[in-house]
């Protein structure tokens, strides 16, 4: 199954992608892209070949990830962020059969890898005919009749077929080369979209990167629900984005809720939308009751890369921290020590290595996520932590996260990491870091009071406060890393 011409057949004019320039429809999202992935094999891109995108989100970088769906290629975008130096690491592992990225990537690459530029798409007619005249943002209502159809089922032999190498966003170490077959992409789609539906009429920034999951996943959710996607040009704030397009759906990460939140203008803009999926990283209680006074549709997610994206997600707009029940296509378990483990046809490939992918299960099929939480008793997860952050201070398992929470709670603290200091005595002690707005006690008084709340062990040994945070290149998330290698210099 074409699953670019099998949405052209079942939603046909609806929009499907949208920027300043020009809508356009399901159907001339097939004809486009069918035309650059012949400029693609022309260029000796072949089935099952790797191809790497280096490029910011863009509806050049929407045609050329869907084009590659049709040539049969392996897709691998990259965080175009990165200096010279990471990407040169990551190549070897990759063993792309291509590039394709600006012309000025020639000079900072030694990899022998062919480099497609990207502005070599530029001179196709496709190009051409798409972006050389301004058309006013439009969309048309939804054709009922045609949502109601059924997509055809992939065959077996397609589902198997891997489409993609999404590096995780890991808030320590080196990022990791995931495999995702078709499958992957597909069945986390359909349950996505069972839960919240996006379909004709429905139109979604598409605010997270591409390179990352949860931008990747809105392409299949696009084509199998027949929402639009509204792909602004690079380097357009989420704020003026808001403002220039008529939006029903957004993904956010909770950084970016925060500011979005504190500015009336955008306020105003979210209090309109039908879904704000929230998700990327911890959540923190005072958002989401600030949230929830502004009256804002906000879903929580719990996803990963090796799970194709979301992996649970609430069914409604939500004032607690809980991250919703397990979607459809998953399965989900908590064991012993709290570790949450996932499976199902979700799952990923494996990672990258010399040896091709590896997935490490249990013997039960399980994968280990090294997220640990609780599931309520009507079927909702809480996520509490990482079993990798923990350490052990004076004999007793210190979780980062619990005490992250409880500084939090404090009036004033908007956001907090704690991480481990070597300490003679007793191995490890807490250290944290603080970003304060507004009045926030001392860090004596706050010292003094998680004392007695946690006990000495859970109380930092020092706080450090924070007016901007050190972050992974590319994402909203804390470099936890750095922060750690910091107290112990």
């Amino acid at each position: 199954m074409d699953i670019v011409a099998n949405a052209a057949q079942k939603y046909s004019h609806n929009p499907a992608l949208i920027n300043e320039k020009k809508t356009l429809s399901f159907r001339d999202l097939e004809a486009v892209t069918g035309r650059i992935a012949t400029v693609l094999q022309r260029q000796g891109i072949r089935k099952g070949d790797i191809v790497t995108l280096c490029m910011p989100n863009s509806a050049t970088m929407v045609l050329l990830l869907l084009a590659l769906l049709k040539t049969g290629s392996v897709a691998a975008p990259l965080n175009y962020r990165f200096p010279a130096s990471r990407l040169q690491t990551l190549f070897p592992l990759l063993k792309s059969t291509a590039l394709i990225g600006p012309q000025s990537l020639t000079n900072k690459l030694a990899h022998p890898v062919k480099l497609i530029p990207e502005e070599i798409m530029a001179e196709s007619s496709a190009w051409k005919q798409l972006f050389t005249e301004k058309k006013p943002v439009q969309t048309k209502s939804a054709e009922h009749d045609s949502a109601n159809r059924q997509l055809d089922s992939p065959p077996a032999q397609q589902l198997r077929k891997p489409v993609t190498v999404i590096h995780t966003s890991s808030s320590s170490g080196l990022p990791k080369a995931a495999l995702h077959s078709f499958a992957n992409h597909y069945y986390s789609a359909l349950g996505s979209n069972e839960n919240l539906p996006f379909g004709p009429g429905d139109i979604w920034l598409l605010s997270l990167p591409l390179f990352h999951i949860g931008g990747y996943a809105m392409l299949f959710r696009s084509l199998l629900g027949g929402g639009a996607l509204v792909v602004p040009e690079p380097g357009t704030l989420i704020q003026d984005a808001l403002c220039r397009f008529h939006l029903s759906h957004l993904s956010l990460v909770p950084t970016q809720l925060y500011r979005l939140i504190n500015d009336e203008k955008t306020l105003k803009k979210l209090q309109d939308f039908k879904v704000i999926l929230l998700g990327g990283s911890t959540v923190e209680p005072a958002l989401l009751e600030e949230a929830s006074k502004a009256e804002l549709p906000v879903y929580l997610t719990y996803g990963s890369t090796e799970m194709s994206s979301q992996i649970t997600t609430t069914s409604g707009p939500v004032s607690t921290i809980g991250a919703g029940k397990v979607l459809p296509y998953r399965e989900l378990l908590i064991d012993k020590e709290s570790e949450i483990l996932v499976k199902g046809p979700c799952l990923f490939q494996g990672y990258l290595s010399e040896r091709g992918p590896m997935l490490k299960t249990d013997a039960s099929g399980w994968f280990h996520t090294g997220d640990t939480g609780e599931m309520s008793p009507d079927g909702e997860l809480l996520v509490t932590g990482r079993t990798d952050n923990m350490f052990i201070s004076g004999g007793e398992n210190i979780h980062p996260e619990e005490i992250e929470r409880a500084l939090c709670s404090f009036e004033g603290v908007r956001r907090a990491i704690v991480v481990p200091v070597d300490d003679p005595e007793y191995g490890f002690r807490p250290s944290a870091f603080i970003e304060v707005t507004g009045k926030a006690l001392t860090d004596d008084e706050i010292k003094a009071t998680l004392s007695r709340k946690t006990g000495k062990l859970k109380t930092p040994e020092t706080i450090t406060r924070v007016e901007q945070w050190r972050l992974l290149t590319g994402t909203e998330k804390i470099d936890r890393g750095y922060y750690k290698r910091l107290v112990n210099e």
